[in-house]
């Protein structure tokens, strides 16, 4: 009889060649496996992340769960993936859990965070969760855009063509706009993101921002949904997945975007 486990796991985005277990690649999934079969010595546990985040983004709160052929104590567990895995990638916390959860068709919402930053760091170990992008010449005109950005939409203008994706359909519940010193930071929760939609987003409103971008041709773009629309994408670096919701949350607002069964999250 297995134990299901449910893992945090934080990471450096930057050394990975995404999320997703892919042959001949570096992946946070793939690196975890190996870790799992180096502590339980058998090669045949899986783990299924809450989402697949690209190449080059980060997480602070990635969920996982895996299926373990005894029990573990959850801090013993811990210590020993830890002990195991490349320095990148840290188990923040294990749980045992019905084997009813799934990382990722138990979610709720999730919670990214997006750092802008119009200034390179002087030291390379200062900030290295940013991303270096051009100055914002209208910050009236960025808060309009951020603005626009809630609510539920058809949001095929803000990702990439993908066979394995259904509905393009999402609620995006919050964004926050928090001003930093050189730069600013964004914070996304909706109900799931479609590939590249948090970056396709922040690309849309830097460049309003920036004067790129008319805000008339922001609303075009989310009113009338392109698949592959030309919008430019924010750099992964500046991308974390902060945190995954399996409870409602204020933050979810279930009273104003009633919460359904959570959609698929390819990212």
């Amino acid at each position: 009889m297995t134990v299901r486990m449910k893992l945090i796991v934080a990471y450096l985005g930057g050394s990975f060649h995404g999320w997703q277990r892919q042959r001949g690649q570096r992946t946070v999934q793939g690196e975890l496996e190996r870790a799992l079969g180096s502590v339980t010595r058998t090669e045949s546990i899986s783990v299924s992340g809450a989402g697949r985040t690209d190449a080059g983004v980060h997480a602070a709160g990635q969920v996982a769960h895996c299926d373990l052929p005894a029990e573990i104590p959850a801090d013993a567990l811990t210590r020993a993936l830890n002990g195991t895995l490349p320095p990148e990638i840290r188990v923040r916390s294990a749980h045992r859990v019905p084997k009813s959860f799934h990382a990722r068709k138990s979610a709720r919402g999730k919670l990214y965070t997006y750092r802008a930053r119009w200034r390179a760091p002087s030291l390379p170990w200062s900030d290295p969760l940013s991303a270096q992008v051009a100055p914002i010449r209208d910050h009236a005109a960025l808060e309009r855009a951020v603005g626009l950005l809630i609510g539920r939409h058809d949001w095929a203008s803000f990702t990439v063509p993908n066979p394995e994706c259904g509905s393009t359909v999402r609620t995006v519940f919050e964004i926050s706009l928090w001003p930093r010193r050189w730069g600013i930071d964004l914070d996304f929760v909706g109900d799931g993101f479609l590939r590249h939609q948090v970056r396709r987003m922040v690309g849309a409103a830097l460049e309003v921002g920036q004067g790129r971008l008319g805000i008339d041709a922001l609303q075009s773009l989310i009113a009338h949904p392109q698949a592959g629309a030309p919008i430019h994408t924010a750099p992964a670096s500046g991308l974390t997945l902060d945190r995954v919701f399996y409870r409602r949350s204020p933050r979810l607002d279930p009273d104003l975007f009633p919460i359904s069964e959570a959609p698929s999250d390819p990212r």
